[in-house]
């Protein structure tokens, strides 16, 4: 134990990541050896299909600083962070992928960054490594969550992330299936800040985060955490009524200057068929929100837990 030095819990869902496990923990424990006085290591098992939970059992036998949780099935990455998150024991919560695309021996830049004008500190690569299409994913995500948290640094999230443990209290009684922890932080704290370090490319499996997740993990941030999708109904509901008020006074107008009507069924259909698209589009986005608070009813948790092993 080094005085001085901060308490650290590090947080790693864990995806079929069986093979790149073993690597993980000994890059990383030289590091929270050097800059930290206590740690341990939750990995998280979000219901893996491969061996993951075999070799998280025989790790956390090994070491006696590793934990293992064990979820029921697979409930998403974000899911299983919340989960880890509420089960760490120590004043700085670190969260890390388990593919080591994150090195370990990155860590000591974002936690130099957490002070007392601090609480939250991000690591965004330094380049991003992705295709044209995941990036543009990437960015409509990052786009979605400015949104949703209000705040300009939300483009420079990460996975690869430190924070104070106290903010939990914030989200302390959040339920849902729906979980974004980069939002749930923004509860607690507005004091964000982001060091760009080295990434390093995927060496085992294939990412678990398609375009089609990123979009749709990018819709149910803005639909689960903002009222910016209702707010657009209603400027659109806003400015196709202006635009049919103009039509009603531009026909109005011709029939008291010319005395006679706008002639023609496709003016008048496609007329129509606008209001209709727009009250359609209305209509769809409040309905995604009553489908949102009916499950928010049912009182769904985030996440259910099989096991837990060491960390006696």
């Amino acid at each position: 134990m080094t005085p001085g030095l901060p308490t650290i819990s590090v947080v790693v869902p864990v995806y079929n990541g069986a093979a790149s496990l073993p690597g993980l923990i000994e890059r990383l424990e030289p590091v929270l050896c050097a800059h930290s006085s206590r740690f341990e290591l939750l990995l998280v098992n979000d219901g893996s299909r491969d061996n993951s939970w075999s070799v998280i059992a025989s790790l956390v036998a090994q070491h006696g600083w590793v934990r293992g949780i064990d979820m029921l099935r697979n409930y998403g990455q974000h899911n299983a962070l919340l989960c880890g998150i509420r089960a760490a024991r120590h004043e700085l919560i670190v969260t890390m992928d388990d593919d080591l695309q994150h090195p370990p021996e990155e860590l000591p830049k974002l936690l130099a960054r957490i002070g007392p004008e601090c609480d939250v500190v991000y690591g965004p690569p330094e380049k991003e490594q992705h295709g044209l299409l995941r990036d543009l994913a990437s960015q409509l995500t990052k786009l979605a969550l400015q949104k949703s948290m209000g705040a300009e640094n939300a483009r420079a999230v990460s996975a690869l992330r430190v924070f104070r443990t106290c903010l939990r209290e914030a989200f302390a009684e959040y339920k849902s299936e729906y979980v974004s922890i980069d939002v749930l932080l923004t509860w607690a704290t507005t004091r964000f800040v982001s060091v760009r370090v080295r990434h390093d490319e995927r060496r085992f499996g294939q990412s678990n985060y398609t375009y089609r997740k990123l979009v749709v993990h990018a819709f149910n941030m803005i639909t689960g955490f903002s009222t910016l999708p209702l707010q657009l109904a209603s400027w659109v509901g806003f400015l196709f009524t202006a635009f049919g008020m103009c039509v009603l006074l531009y026909v109005l107008l011709r029939y008291v200057l010319q005395g006679s009507a706008v002639p023609g069924f496709p003016f008048l259909a496609s007329i129509i068929a606008i209001f209709s698209g727009a009250q359609l589009f209305a209509l769809g986005i409040i309905g995604e929100y009553l489908a949102r608070m009916h499950f928010r009813m049912l009182d769904r948790p985030s996440y259910a837990v099989r096991d837990h092993i060491g960390g006696a």
